[in-house]
């Protein structure tokens, strides 16, 4: 006999993401040539604008797993838009992923409010919408391709290693 129960339980959760990483793993000869490679692990990748005084003018979120950057977050000031600024720190992130971790893909998700121009002016390409999500907005999958430096790939990536284990929630 079985019960269901519906309460938040971090432990479960950790076990729950345990156990389907490694049935993905069984079930995925992609997955598992990962295994031991600099690309096993989820690193966060984030790229910040200040202005003179110090203070938060933009930044980009996003991190880096299967020689993916996956960006999360991209915002700049209204004060400060148009003057080419999401498009440094997006070509920042993108460096730092393709010459430091050796991404050759970049992935997003967008709005349709949002900014799906600008992302296509950056080389991106929409693969995917997802009509009323939420309600009334549709939401784009763009991806563009990171052509790689000439030079060998990097030995092990930057930044400070987050596992699925300890990944903040």
């Amino acid at each position: 006999m079985f019960r269901l129960e519906t309460e938040a339980d971090k432990e479960r959760r950790i076990l729950l993401g345990r156990r389907l990483n490694e049935d993905n793993r069984n079930g995925s000869p992609g997955l598992r040539a990962l295994q031991s490679t600099p690309a096993e692990h989820e690193l966060p990748l984030d790229v910040w604008l200040l202005d003179g005084r110090g203070a938060l003018a933009g930044g980009l979120s996003g991190r880096t797993w299967a020689y993916w950057l996956h960006v999360d977050l991209l915002w700049v000031d209204a004060r400060h838009r148009g003057a080419g600024l999401g498009a440094r720190l997006l070509a920042e992130a993108e460096r730092l992923a393709r010459e430091d971790r050796a991404c050759t893909r970049s992935r997003l998700e967008t709005w349709d409010f949002q900014a799906p121009a600008f992302y296509r002016k950056q080389g991106y390409e929409v693969v995917g919408e997802i009509e009323d999500y939420p309600p009334g907005v549709a939401e784009f999958i763009l991806v563009k391709r990171l052509d790689r430096a000439a030079g060998p790939p990097p030995k092990a990536p930057r930044g400070r290693l987050l596992g699925w284990r300890n990944r903040p929630k």
